[in-house]
């Protein structure tokens, strides 16, 4: 349901319990109710998390959003929106904090619920931050599995943005196990679909990339 159409339903909901004496509305209103704040809490909390990508100042907020949408969403059964928040936990923990100890267990959680629904574009998140976890731990060959399946569902999902960057991901990955020339081709690549696709964010990254990869 669209989310003009839940503040309607709560409108009506708020009526037939005020003026209609129809207590049950009440409970009924709290699942409308959450159904506004979940997707709400979300969105602001990725707005605060690109905010800190780009000024690298913390907002303790962001951590509190997250949450709260993951524990709407838990409430209100829907596994893809929980897995979702849960991710979005996660990241704050490992990007925020540099803390991906911590973050680990909700990307975990994400993914095994985002697979039940079968809702790719939030596995492919998952398991590319559960990559850098592996990388960061010296799992070298985890984390390029897991990379690699980032990669492969966003290329089934048809989300190009998030293609090029996972093969920026394998690149640096490749570069730091001393496979250049698999760094190379993975730029190559990612440089291909990025401007494919008008990802000028990611074109940025790709010649920084390139940069630390030369010789």
């Amino acid at each position: 349901m669209p989310g003009q159409d839940w503040i309607d339903r709560a409108g009506e909901l708020f009526e037939a319990a005020m003026f209609g004496g129809d207590t049950s509305a009440l409970d009924r209103s709290d699942d409308a109710l959450d159904a506004i704040e979940a997707p709400l809490s979300l969105a602001r909390g990725k707005v605060l998390h690109v905010r800190f990508l780009n000024d690298r100042e913390e907002n303790d907020q962001e951590l509190v959003l997250f949450e709260r949408a993951a524990e709407l969403y838990q409430r209100l059964g829907d596994a893809s929106g929980e897995a979702d928040a849960l991710f979005w936990v996660g990241c704050w923990h490992q990007v925020v904090k540099g803390d991906g100890a911590t973050g680990r267990p909700y990307f975990e959680r994400s993914y095994a619920l985002a697979k039940s629904v079968d809702d790719r574009m939030t596995m492919s998140y998952a398991t590319r931050h559960l990559g850098f976890a592996d990388k960061d731990a010296g799992r070298f060959d985890l984390a390029r599995e897991r990379l690699t399946e980032s990669v492969t569902l966003r290329r089934e999902t048809g989300f190009r943005p998030g293609e090029a960057a996972g093969l920026v991901a394998l690149a640096y990955l490749s570069a730091e196990t001393g496979d250049r020339s698999a760094a190379l081709d993975h730029l190559d690549e990612a440089e291909s679909v990025a401007e494919g696709c008008g990802a000028q964010t990611v074109l940025e990254w790709i010649a920084q990339a390139r940069t630390l990869v030369r010789p």
